[in-house]
């Protein structure tokens, strides 16, 4: 039965988990985790400073509004013949033309046409996607394509260095520039051979889901945006631009103007305020991934693979339902889920704006916050459901104290809804009414009932400031527990049932003041006391339990309290048994022992008590001297 329910309640936990599971799946599917990440990847970007492109051996001449005022759109052929020439004349090294020319403009093409034919050092684009050729009779080693790749939500970050298996006419535009420079196509070999070996992008690399990284992808570092050097079409025709300025460099010509929408939106405009938004032109960009493969001995950019990636989640998971089911009290879990969070994110964080260490962001957060959070909720739930038991099981007869003491072992205490049968050390007090019947002879109903709950408005609350707790009212009295179901030690809490007793033995005057005033019938306690053992926990059935406490300890402080009634000359009469005296100094501090011997006692002697084989030795608790007076009886 025990194994059933153990089951059932372990099958219950790993459903709670499985929900969380598959939410973190479906998350990791849609493409609002990439969003997270790519947003906060662009942030990082933006806010890490970026070297400036002026130093770099490139010349870019942009295609500038002015020069569609001058010039007019689409530029004639005869015009970037003159800007080649004067390129070729400053001593460029290569000369990549970012402009489409598989149809000439103008009435002088063929100079176009000589110039790729005649010049090593040009190099014209063709797109595959759009099918668009090169300068018609460019040579094959003077081809290059210039598709740029545009994250889903049409961003550049990526930069496609190569295609493997292509023959020789299918090369990117920065690795082709860079072979004219350097007269040979040996980088692109050792990438095909894998040497050395490099990091390629994954489809799940960093913060990416399932996108696609055919050919030889990384991403791509950008430069100060606006810093390389640039001039106008207008100013290098017109002689305006220092041959010293170009020599040496890769030129690179292609249009900036906005209106021909040749821009692309990277990581660094994506934060930039203004009355338009700042994109960057599709030639600077095309300058970026140059400086990037001219630089390719240098450590990339380091985007985590989904191996490392599964396995941080894996951690994160795990951890965050382990801080919520073991981490007491709950909010102590909710402050070290939070300081999880925040360490997962700030290391993410400062490992890419520190180091260039693309980190999965948005699932190990996920994870701790869906594992965390239904650990939390299902503990939280739990609580709950053995806070309303407890209640069902007490009521409302503990004490504040006895109630936290309860509420945070409620995990040992309760079993399956119960309190599990236990054997406890106590202190039990048992109360009666004394010539209850009389009294209830003369009085209403409804008077009698308001007359006896007057008296349990003083006793009650006694007993819950000193720990205690009312185990069972009797009709006209109660039964008081010390001890269960938590108490501190067996001679504390006899002690804490001694204090109790003088403070109903003080409030009963008190009480019996008010009567008399408003001429109602006197009231008097009888009470019983009595320490021992006694077996403790829920009995009924499941549509009634309650908590009950059994044994010989019970009977007798309800002995106590019946004996020899006829001896019964004050408001409160308290019988105390020698096994609840002999506890009193038990461990007792100065301060106790002090108020211990204040104590007022009058010996009973040896009496027999029915039930019971052995005699009892009982003494009354009369009260309590001044702490001055420090005098005792007894």
């Amino acid at each position: 039965m025990i194994s059933r329910k153990r089951s059932a309640a372990a099958a219950r936990v790993l459903a709670s988990y499985g929900i969380a599971a598959l939410l973190l799946w479906g998350l990791e599917r849609s493409q609002l985790a990439e969003a997270v990440n790519l947003l906060v990847y662009d942030l990082i970007t933006n806010l890490r400073p970026a070297d400036s492109g002026r130093p770099q051996p490139i010349a870019i001449i942009g295609i500038s509004e002015a020069d569609i005022r001058t010039y007019g759109w689409p530029i004639d052929d005869s015009l970037l013949c003159r800007a080649i020439d004067r390129l070729d004349a400053a001593g460029v090294r290569a000369i990549g033309l970012d402009l489409y020319r598989d149809k000439g403009v103008g009435p002088q093409q063929q100079c176009l046409r000589d110039a790729v034919r005649s010049n090593p050092r040009l190099v014209s684009i063709f797109n595959v996607a759009e099918a668009i050729e090169p300068i018609p009779g460019t040579p094959p080693t003077q081809r290059a394509y210039n598709d740029l790749v545009i994250d889903r939500d049409g961003v550049v970050r990526r930069d496609l260095i190569h295609v493997g298996g292509q023959d020789d006419t299918v090369v990117t535009l920065p690795m082709r520039l860079l072979e004219v420079e350097r007269g040979n196509n040996n980088l692109r070999r050792r990438i095909e051979r894998g040497q050395p070996p490099i990091q390629w992008l994954g489809p799940d690399s960093g913060g990416y889901y399932g996108i696609d990284t055919a050919g030889y992808q990384q991403m791509l570092p950008f430069l100060q945006p606006g810093s390389y050097r640039q001039w106008t079409l207008q100013q290098l025709i017109s002689g305006q631009v220092p041959a010293a300025d170009l020599r040496g460099s890769t030129a690179l010509i292609g249009s900036t103007a906005p209106s021909l929408r040749d821009l692309f939106e990277v990581p660094h405009t994506r934060f930039r305020a203004g009355a338009a938004p700042m994109l960057m032109p599709g030639v600077e960009v095309h300058a970026n991934r140059l400086v990037a493969l001219r630089n390719s001995d240098r450590e990339p950019i380091w985007s985590a693979s989904i191996a490392f990636t599964n396995a941080i989640v894996l951690v994160a998971a795990l951890l965050g339902a382990l801080v919520a089911e073991r981490s007491s009290p709950m909010r102590r879990g909710l402050l070290l889920l939070s300081l999880l969070i925040a360490g997962w994110m700030g290391a993410a964080i400062g490992l890419l704006l520190q180091a260039q260490i693309w980190l999965e962001l948005s699932e190990p957060v996920a994870a701790l916050l869906l594992f965390g959070g239904t650990g939390l909720l299902r503990r939280g739930a739990l609580a709950q459901q053995q806070r309303q038991q407890i209640q069902r099981l007490l009521g409302q007869t503990t004490s504040p104290a006895v109630a936290n003491q309860l509420w945070n072992q409620r995990e040992t205490l309760l079993s399956d809804g119960r309190f599990e049968g236990r054997q406890l050390p106590v202190t039990v007090l048992f109360s009666d009414t004394r010539n209850f019947t009389t009294v209830s002879e003369g009085l209403a109903p409804a008077d009698l009932l308001n007359w006896l709950n007057r008296g349990m408005a003083h006793c009650v609350p006694a007993i819950s400031r000193h720990g205690g707790m009312v185990n069972k009212f009797t009709g006209d009295g109660f039964l008081a527990v010390f001890g269960a179901p938590v108490g501190d030690s067996p001679a504390a809490d006899a002690r804490e049932a001694l204090r109790t007793a003088l403070e109903i033995q003080q409030g009963m005057e008190q009480l019996n003041v008010e009567l008399g005033a408003e001429g109602a019938p006197t009231m008097a306690l009888r009470i019983g006391m009595h320490s021992g053992p006694v077996l403790a926990g829920s009995m009924g059935s499941s549509e009634r339990l309650e908590y009950a406490v059994i044994g010989d300890t019970v009977n007798c402080a309800s002995r106590l309290e019946s004996i020899e009634k006829h001896r019964h000359n004050n408001l409160c009469r308290v019988l105390v048994s020698s096994a609840t005296r002999e506890l009193l100094l038990q461990d007792a501090s100065p301060d106790e022992r002090a108020w211990c011997a204040r104590l007022l006692w009058e010996d009973w002697g040896s009496l027999q008590v029915k039930g019971r084989n052995e005699p009892l030795q009982i003494w009354e608790l009369r009260g309590i001297a001044p702490a001055a007076a420090g005098a005792t009886r007894g």
